[in-house]
């Protein structure tokens, strides 16, 4: 007699693509993404699937607010959405002004903003330690977009706008850029934010693009570490969860 599986191993179709839970809508820039920036694929442990949002550029991002972009960003999400992403981010910390309308438009996760983990690492330290934001211009960084991700108002900023190279390479899209001149803008900003606030006990990085340079940062001053690859890590983990084995004779199951 020949016994039929009751519960056959059945494959479910109805995306594009598979095994890129997260989709990530670009700007449209020129300048250099090396490894730990959002947009070098080879920076995340799982696949990512991109988007570029035409002609939407650095300054529009960061200066103008975002201002004649959304709608580019809302249809690349949809794209990425179509074609297989569970979820759906960005790579400008500034476009956290996006997130409802993001979010409402494509029905799924949506995590515009490193920015966004900041009311979250400020809920893991002590009392009278204070989150601190390392950004690639405060001047631009408004009450707007603290508000947006949920930020307290009086959290301690610092940028790296006086800097030799990190934020006029990315915002002015150059072709190239000095790594030891953008990783010193890095270390001197944030040297700068805990001088200047002694009770910091954890920096996120808004910029997408900071990432590579997180380790030297906890180097140099010992504190966390929170940046876009932390974040949407985390994201990812919740989109796609690990599936762990279950070891049939460990006694203590």
């Amino acid at each position: 007699m020949i016994l039929k599986n009751k519960n056959p191993n059945i494959a479910k179709g109805g995306k594009t693509v598979y095994g890129g839970t997260v989709g990530i809508c670009m700007l449209d820039t020129q300048f250099p993404r090396i490894p730990g920036d959002i947009a070098n694929a080879r920076t995340w442990n799982v696949p990512v699937l991109y988007r570029v949002v035409p002609k939407s550029t650095p300054r529009q991002a960061v200066y103008g607010k975002g201002e004649g972009i959304l709608e580019g960003f809302i249809d690349a999400a949809k794209e990425l959405v179509k074609m297989g992403a569970d979820g759906i981010t960005t790579n400008c910390g500034f476009l956290c002004l996006f997130q409802e309308k993001m979010a409402e438009a494509v029905q799924v996760p949506v995590a515009t903003s490193s920015l966004m983990q900041v009311p979250l690492v400020q809920k893991l330290l002590p009392k009278n330690k204070r989150v601190g934001i390392l950004t690639i211009h405060k001047p631009s960084l408004t009450n707007q977009h603290l508000e947006a991700a949920g930020i307290s108002l009086d959290t301690p900023i610092m940028g790296t706008e006086n800097g030799k190279e990190f934020t006029r390479a990315i915002l002015e899209d150059e072709m190239e850029m000095n790594i030891d001149d953008a990783r010193e803008d890095h270390i001197e900003a944030a040297k700068k934010l805990v001088k200047d606030n002694p009770n910091i006990g954890a920096i996120v990085m808004e910029c997408t693009n900071m990432s590579p340079f997180a380790a030297d940062v906890r180097k140099e001053v010992g504190l966390p570490v929170f940046s876009i690859y932390t974040f949407i890590e985390w994201f990812q983990s919740g989109l796609l969860p690990s599936r762990f084995s279950v070891d049939h004779d460990d006694p203590r199951k």
